[in-house]
């Protein structure tokens, strides 16, 4: 596929998945007037469609390769079973959140949080930002890509942790439950987070087993998601 191709085809997902991401947000509300939510996907599609728009330009495979199927050949049955599992616990986290924070209205988090989980948002894309631009490995399942001669990553935030992805993530769930005001929200964080923290060795023992230098990479980066902590 070309580069245009590539670019308009990802133009459409992005469409797609903002149209999903509003019925979810919106109709679990009752309502569109929910400033708190507007934000959150101007945040969220704003940082999306500069990644696609960034990724066409500098890096077309790397988007070529998120874009591909969350299920692959030769992709563990261990980490089917985690994507899976996480696609449907965004899609709750996503019908949660304005449930509590609009309809029902169980939550109420301050302005000031609301405004922290902005903050926090826009870090967590940040981080990500950084990883995609040091890693054009970064597939979406957990697989050894020999065929592109995939090497180990040690520049850029991957200096600091080994997985700067996934502590993106860590930023990312509990900011947006803040900014949407949602209490509740923030208990689909944990189990997801959890399900990161599961998938992480597991991962790293596939890397060990099959990518040169990974074992010496762990030895020099010793922090799998806080530098400092673990």
């Amino acid at each position: 596929m070309n580069r245009k191709a590539l670019l308009g085809k990802a133009l459409l997902e992005v469409v797609a998945e903002f149209a999903v991401f509003a019925a979810l947000l919106f109709v679990s509300a009752g309502t569109l007037l929910w400033p708190a939510g507007w934000a959150f996907m101007a945040l969220f599609f704003g940082f999306a469609l500069a990644l696609v728009l960034w990724l066409a330009r500098e890096d077309p495979e790397l988007l070529a390769e998120r874009m591909s199927s969350p299920i692959q050949r030769g992709q563990p049955f261990w980490d089917k079973v985690f994507v899976v599992t996480v696609l449907l616990l965004f899609v709750a986290w996503l019908i949660v959140m304005p449930l509590d924070a609009v309809r029902f209205g169980w939550s109420e988090v301050p302005d000031w949080l609301q405004l922290l989980g902005a903050l926090g948002l826009l870090l967590s894309f940040y981080i990500m930002f950084l990883t995609f631009r040091e890693n054009a490995y970064l597939a979406l399942v957990v697989k050894l890509q020999e065929e592109k001669g995939q090497s180990v990553v040690s520049t850029g935030p991957y200096r600091y942790v080994r997985h700067p992805m996934y502590a993106s993530m860590f930023l990312f769930f509990p900011a947006g439950a803040l900014l949407l005001g949602s209490w509740w929200g923030l208990l689909p964080c944990a189990v997801l987070l959890g399900l990161l923290v599961w998938r992480i060795p597991l991962e790293e023992r596939m890397l060990e087993n099959g990518l040169a230098g990974y074992d010496e990479y762990k030895q020099n980066v010793r922090y799998r998601l806080i530098p400092h902590v673990w």
